[in-house]
């Protein structure tokens, strides 16, 4: 990728509403949704993160990168548009932050295998049987399109004093 031709897209952040509201899903993978899936691995690349979802950047759209590597292996490298979970199995509790909840990190329970189907940017159905981080991050990215945060996951007392930190730092 020639960076030179890529727009490195600004992260919205806890309090914009469109992290509260379920994304359109995608009706035509054009050149447009192509070009939107292209920054957003650059930004996500920069950011650094390993995953990063359209509404994130002010584009509520069901649409997803994903990548485990950051950018190390372009084997790694998910692109997903209208993605959702077939089926989940297991659980698991690990720590994880967001992009669009800086500096917040807190044990979230999650599916410890998922399936997830999506299409791929030329239109092609895509189907991934993930476990452990990956599937956590599927399940994360697709909870932002549903207009769910991760702290949305936490009891109420852990998101009330998280809300309050991200509301100070504001």
């Amino acid at each position: 990728m020639i960076e030179k031709h890529l727009t490195l897209l600004e992260i919205i952040t806890y309090g914009n509403p469109i992290l509260t509201r379920r994304a359109a899903e995608i009706k035509d993978i054009d050149q447009k949704t192509a070009d939107l899936a292209r920054n957003m691995i650059y930004t996500m690349h920069r950011a650094p993160g390993i995953g990063l979802a359209a509404p994130q950047v002010k584009e509520s759209i069901r649409l997803i990168t994903v990548d485990l590597s950051v950018g190390e292996d372009e084997k790694e490298l998910i692109i997903l548009a209208n993605p959702e979970i077939l089926s989940v199995e297991g659980e698991e509790t690990l720590e994880e932050g967001c992009l669009s909840v800086p500096n917040i990190a807190e044990k979230v329970t999650r599916p410890f295998r998922v399936q997830v189907r999506g299409w791929t940017l030329d239109g092609k159905e895509a189907r991934f049987d993930a476990e452990g981080l990956l599937a956590r991050v599927f399940c994360h990215e697709v909870d932002h399109l549903n207009g769910k945060l991760f702290i949305d996951h936490l009891s109420p007392l852990k998101k009330n004093l998280a809300k309050k930190k991200l509301k100070k730092a504001n």
